[in-house]
Order: C-alpha cells, then sequence, then structure tokens
C-alpha cells in the first residue's frame, strides 16, 4: 500500500511518469522495518540538550513511527535527564579537550578513537536512517561514526561561532543548521541552513503561566534572574548583596539560583517581593509573564527570548571558549533589544541602576521588545524537523504519511 501511493505521487509530480526508485527502495525498507530510526546527540550543557529535545518532541509530533536513540556522555546531565524522559539512551565515555594542560590530551585522544569504535558498533545495532549532532563533544566521534558508515548526518550549530565539535565536522555533515545569519560565514562550500534554534518553537508556543504559582502578582513587572542550567558563582557572590536592595521596588523579582547555589542564600534576608528558587521546570512558561530578564548569553537563551520578545541585561559568560557568548549578545545588543554588562565590569551598584532605569521606562521596553521580536524564528522546529524529513525520504515533494 505504502509502495502504490509512492508511485502514484511520483507520476503526479513527473509528466513522464517515471518512478523514483529511490523512493521504493526506500518505501520498502521502511515497511519491512516498520519505522524510521534516528539517532540524536547533544551533551554538556542545557545549551545543545534543550535544542535536542526540541527536534525529538517535534520529529514525534510529525512522525508517530519515528524512533529515536539518543548518544550522550556517561558523567554529563544528558545522562540523568534524557532516560527520565523515557527516551533510549546509550551513555558513551569521552573526554573534552583540555584546553590548559595540552599533554593530558592524549588520553582525550585515546577516548574519541574508542568513541568512535563503540559508537558504530551502536549503529550497526541500531541502524539509523540519520544522525543528528546537536553540539557538545560527545557529537564528534557520533557524526564521524555515520559518516564512516555512510550514513546521511545533520549537525546544529547554535551560537554565533561554531564549537570545535562543528568546526571539525563541517565537511562531515550532510546539511548544517545554524541559528544566527551571522554563523554562515564559518561553514563556506558547506550544505549549509539557516534554521534559527529549534527552542525558539517551543518558547512561542508556550502557555503563559499564572504568577501566582511562585507567590508573585500579576500587578506587578516581573524581572527573572536566571544565568544557565547550572547557575554563576559569581552572580552568586553578587546577588547575595543585591537581594535586600530590592526591599521596596514597585517590581517583583524571580531569581534562579542553580541547584548548587540555593541552599547558599539561607543567610540572606529576602524581601517579600523576591522570590528564590533552585530551577526552574517551566521556564518557557515564566518567560510569557517576564517585563525583564538578566541572564546569561547562551544560544539557546537567546533563541527564547527573542521568540517570546523579552527586553534583556545581558552578562555574557567569560568561561566560554572563544568568547562566544558576548559574541551572541553583540548581536542583541546591536539590534537594540538587550544591554550588555560585562562580568568584570560588574557591580552591584552597576546592575541595580541598570535594572531600575529599563523596568521604570515602558517605553524603552516596549521597543526592546518589538526589538527582539525581529531577531526571533518561531518555527525552528518544523524547519529542521523538515530537513531530517528530506534526509530520510530523499525528496522533500515525494514524502508521504505512511499508510499501515
Amino acid at each position: 500500500m505504502q509502495i502504490y501511493y509512492i508511485i502514484k505521487y511520483n507520476k503526479n509530480i513527473n509528466r513522464k511518469g517515471s518512478i523514483n526508485k529511490k523512493l521504493i527502495n526506500i518505501s520498502i525498507r521502511l515497511i519491512i522495518r516498520d519505522n524510521v530510526r534516528v539517532i540524536v546527540s547533544a551533551g554538556g550543557t542545557g545549551g545543545h540538550i534543550y535544542p535536542a529535545l526540541a527536534i525529538i518532541n517535534k520529529l514525534k509530533e510529525r512522525n508517530k513511527d519515528f524512533d529515536v536513540l539518543y548518544v550522550g556522555t556517561t558523567d554529563r546531565m544528558e545522562k540523568d535527564l534524557i532516560p527520565s524522559l523515557g527516551i533510549n539512551y546509550k551513555g558513551i565515555e569521552m573526554k573534552g579537550l583540555n584546553r590548559k594542560k595540552l599533554l593530558k590530551n592524549f588520553d582525550v585522544i585515546k577516548s574519541f578513537r574508542s568513541a568512535i569504535k563503540e559508537i558504530e558498533k551502536i549503529m550497526k545495532e541500531f541502524k539509523p536512517d540519520v544522525v543528528l549532532g546537536i553540539g557538545g563533544y560527545i557529537t564528534a566521534p557520533v557524526i564521524i561514526a555515520a559518516h564512516n558508515l555512510g550514513i546521511k548526518t545533520f549537525i546544529h550549530e547554535q551560537n554565533s561561532i561554531p564549537g570545535l565539535s562543528n568546526k571539525i565536522l563541517k565537511k562531515k555533515a550532510t546539511k548544517i543548521g545554524v541559528s544566527l545569519k551571522e554563523s554562515e560565514k564559518y561553514f563556506k562550500h558547506c550544505n549549509v541552513i539557516f534554521t534559527g534554534n529549534p527552542r525558539s518553537e517551543e518558547a512561542y508556543n508556550a502557555v503563559p503561566l499564572k504568577k501566582s504559582k511562585y507567590g508573585l502578582l500579576e500587578s506587578k513587572k516581573l524581572v527573572l534572574f536566571v544565568m544557565g542550567s547550572l547557575g554563576s558563582l559569581t552572580i552568586t557572590n553578587i546577588m547575595k548583596n543585591i537581594i535586600p536592595a530590592f526591599n521596596g521596588k514597585d517590581y517583583e523579582v524571580l531569581f534562579v539560583t542553580g541547584p548548587r547555589y540555593f541552599e547558599s542564600y539561607n543567610d540572606v534576608k529576602v524581601p517579600s517581593n523576591v522570590k528564590l528558587v533552585p530551577m526552574l521546570s517551566d521556564m518557557l512558561n515564566v518567560l510569557k509573564k517576564t517585563d525583564l530578564i538578566i541572564t546569561r548569553a547562551g544560544a539557546s537563551t537567546i533563541a527564547e527570548i527573542t521568540a517570546i520578545g523579552v527586553p534583556a541585561i545581558m552578562i555574557p559568560s567569560p568561561y566560554v571558549t572563544h568568547n562566544h557568548q558576548e559574541k551572541n549578545a553583540e548581536v542583541l545588543e546591536k539590534n537594540g533589544s538587550a544591554v550588555i554588562i560585562k562580568e568584570n565590569e560588574l557591580t552591584e551598584d552597576k546592575l541595580l541602576n541598570t535594572i531600575d532605569e529599563l523596568i521604570n521606562n515602558q517605553e524603552k521596553l516596549n521597543k526592546m521588545k518589538e526589538n527582539s521580536k525581529s531577531l526571533g524564528v518561531v518555527d525552528s522546529a518544523t524547519k529542521i524537523s523538515s530537513i531530517i524529513e528530506d534526509l530520510v525520504y530523499g525528496d522533500k515533494n515525494a514524502r508521504v504519511n505512511r499508510i499501515h
């Protein structure tokens, strides 16, 4: 039945009536196996993991018979998060490059080669139709293994400056997606597509929550502090002194400390208009009610706030490769949707004054919100899913919903 519909559709689009043998072969293979198999790899931080999850969710929404295997590390946050979501998971022992102690990279090279062999074995057993690398050093051996086995691949770059893995992989990937137009220049002579960040679509479609969930008032403006999925020691030390100064302000503050730093605030006098939480499971829903966000400048964060249009004060992390967070933030500052405060220039007074200047100027906030939305890509996950489906089915014009 499936072969019949593909041949019929192919004849409709080809007046000569020729039959696309490639489509028939794919169809027969899918009938025999009854599903499409996808390997997704992303690791290390939420900036890679959450975009990967957004792609997985969209693929499953559009294709009920896609089987996903997630390949990550054995010691980073994905090892617990992904299995908890009911996604099939394989952990690979793999070490990232040591940029300070170069001699230790002999062990890294050894683990890299071992990882490629182990992943090739996994792929021969799982037989994926396509392999996705969404960031983090674990994606390098995964995409290389897929390339060695002749499997189609897609990689995605979230940041304005590509990470080391994607620099290595760009010639091995079948297709490449980028979150920011500025990134395309790093992938010359490659099959690169501006897709946006897949996390943006989830942000755009998120349902606003009731502020009362966190003891906040709908009538008050909300300032949200969030410093990435792991939190920040530097911001923690500063916030301990700033928090009491919010007392009496005509706005409310929700501060996401990060799990590791939450208890360090036990001795801080917290005013009634400030709420502390270790983490947010409904971050996107909270963003829909946020008037101003103070944040790092990770790629996923930028995707989320530009999809919704949230004015931002950005404190880029100086501890990332190629200082890419500052480059990310500069895109928003140039556009007029964010203010940058560098960490080495951050003081309590400067941060408080900047917050007050922005939150109390509704005209300024409205303009920043409008500018932010102009950068947003609100259908990124859908775009990427279409690219992946093209890789699986061979021709986007011949894609059919399989009939069983």
